[in-house]
């Protein structure tokens, strides 16, 4: 009888001898889920404000007078605008919306205009807020004070700062100092001589009047006196305006003689008749300081300057120079009066 295999060794044996079932199909990979689109991100951003056309440091300006506040805005992104608001005094009195100009090198500007009505320290704040293109970004001008426009002598402040760096700019000679002294009221008197008596000073600085009109541009450095005006001026090539003077020429009874000359002599120092600095352009005429130099004319002929000009005069003033004296409206004297004097 044959031996029987214990139970499990059958199995065993059966499931070899048995053909292999084949093996189930894998399962197909799930398909990759489409990648979320991206945003681009919004572009930051940097703004500065530029005060311009106020004067001095920390800058002034005077009420009425326009500041000009420009933003420089980097990147620039097109489309894109910027909200300033103007402050005076810590209170805001206008809110102005605009937009950029593109001005390369990937910035962008504006430019706005402010006037105040009233005194006070004025500041620009600028804010861009944020947009699906560009961040949101802020900036702050300097302050400005804004002083009122009555000056007289004797006043210090940022409207006296004002007044001398407006003068200063049309060449009057002028300290930069924020004082209203002597010199300063001469550079006045010279600037409405100029400009007209008759007219409001800073009104004419704001819209520029009162630059000296040079008549003889191709006579290179040298010095014009117009008579019209009771005013002198340095001169250098290429008619550019070096400094601007206030002066006292011949009386009626004795005017200045008018033509083109050169200075023939310099005397330094005071003479017998009490000239300061004298350069002698023909004859007994000159250009020298003074102790009394009135708004009109009332020398014996020469060409009266303040005191405290005569010497930086004295200095510019070369053997040689030429000089230029006229009058627009034909006065003076083609006549050389041998007893010219100060």
């Amino acid at each position: 009888m044959p031996r029987r295999l214990p139970l499990p060794f059958a199995i065993l044996l059966g499931s070899a001898l048995l053909p292999a079932a084949p093996a189930p199909a894998a399962a197909p990979a799930p398909a990759a889920a489409p990648a979320p689109a991206t945003t681009p991100a919004a572009a930051t951003g940097r703004i500065r404000l530029v005060v311009e056309h106020a004067v001095g440091s920390p800058p002034a300006a005077i009420i009425g007078m326009q500041i000009v506040v420009r933003g420089i805005v980097a990147p620039y992104v097109a489309g894109e605008r910027v909200k300033v608001s103007f402050y005076r005094d810590g209170r805001k009195v206008q809110v102005r919306t605009v937009g950029l100009t593109p001005i390369g090198k990937g910035a962008g500007q504006f430019h706005l205009g402010f006037s105040s009505a009233r005194a006070g320290l004025l500041q620009a704040r600028a804010v861009h807020y944020a947009t699906p293109a560009q961040a949101q970004f802020s900036g702050r001008s300097q302050t400005v004070r804004f002083a009122s426009p009555n000056v007289s002598s004797g006043a210090r402040g940022p409207a006296v700062r004002v007044l001398q760096s407006e003068l200063n700019a049309l060449h009057y000679v002028v300290p930069l100092d924020g004082l209203f002294d002597e010199a300063t009221a001469r550079a006045v008197i010279a600037y409405r001589k100029v400009a007209g008596l008759e007219l409001v000073l800073f009104r004419l600085l704001a819209r520029g009047a009162g630059s000296f009109h040079v008549r003889f541009r191709g006579d290179g450095r040298h010095v014009e006196a117009d008579l019209s005006r009771q005013v002198l001026a340095e001169i250098e090539p290429r008619g550019r305006v070096l400094a601007i003077f206030t002066m006292s020429s011949g009386k009626p009874s004795t005017p200045t003689v008018v033509g083109h000359f050169r200075v023939y002599s310099k005397t330094p120092g005071v003479n017998a008749e009490g000239m300061v600095d004298s350069n002698y352009f023909i004859a007994g005429y000159a250009i020298h300081g003074y102790p009394e130099v009135p708004n009109y004319a009332a020398s014996h002929g020469c060409l009266r300057v303040p005191i405290p000009n005569a010497a930086s005069i004295f200095s510019w003033v070369r053997t040689g120079t030429p000089v230029d004296v006229y009058h627009e409206a034909g006065g003076g004297s083609h006549r050389i009066n041998v007893h010219a004097g100060p």
